[in-house]
């Protein structure tokens, strides 16, 4: 597991000063769980602590790149950065998922590419990179990881609303989200849903929800729209 986790530290840019918070980052709940080790030592800690620091530095992204943004929108928009679905995309960029510590059961119910997991393992990773570097050296962290291709992010997990608001504002009719397929056992089932737009096929999506896989045909549909303007 040390070379797994050293070539993550390669991904990431940061080489650890102290080891054991790399691996306690990658340490989901189920493995101590499973390995009898003490609570403390399954991730949820750093997660608590990378959470605060991502808080604050989303806060001062936000508030110097945004000069006349009021206050509750600010606190709109930070919500949105930081939310579930934003860290789970940020953790797949970089395969966070494969490099995670999981018990027998999390593995087998696809614990590795479930959002919740992978968007705590993404703080976790940020609270042990802030206490073994210190803040500036978790600021750059977020800074490369975390708040880039912001608008891009924001499009795929909010998708469901932009492609709404777009519809709307052309008139183009009713949207239509269609199951087409469940497959899998009921632990690790995928989902293929279409979106149609006045009875047209739009997008496509697959994920391990029905909500996933919305947001995916969602996301397509966008991209459609916006290439035939």
């Amino acid at each position: 597991m040390k070379n797994r986790l050293k070539e993550l530290e390669q991904k990431i840019g940061y080489t650890f000063q102290d080891f054991s918070l790399l691996e306690q980052a990658m340490m989901h709940s189920s493995y101590t769980n499973e390995k009898h080790l003490p609570k403390y030592r399954c991730n949820e800690r750093l997660e608590f602590l990378g959470d605060a620091v991502l808080e604050l530095v989303s806060s001062e992204f936000l508030f110097r790149g945004s000069s006349t943004m009021p206050e509750g929108e600010l606190t709109k928009t930070r919500a949105s950065m930081v939310c579930e679905p934003s860290l789970a995309l940020c953790a797949k960029d970089i395969g966070l998922g494969s490099y995670l510590l999981l018990g027998k059961g999390e593995e087998a119910t696809g614990g590795r590419l479930r959002d919740s997991v992978t968007s705590d393992a993404m703080e976790a990773l940020i609270g042990a990179v802030y206490l073994d570097g210190g803040f500036t050296s978790a600021k750059e962290f977020i800074h490369k990881f975390i708040l880039t291709d912001l608008e891009n992010k924001k499009l795929f997990y909010d998708s469901k609303t932009i492609l709404q608001e777009m519809v709307q504002a052309k008139k183009a009719g009713t949207i239509k989200y269609s199951l087409i397929k469940a497959e899998g056992p009921d632990h690790n089932k995928s989902f293929h849903v279409e979106v149609l737009i006045e009875g047209s096929v739009s997008g496509k999506g697959v994920g391990r929800t029905k909500k996933a896989a919305e947001q995916q045909a969602a996301y397509e549909a966008i991209l459609s729209l916006r290439k035939q303007r």
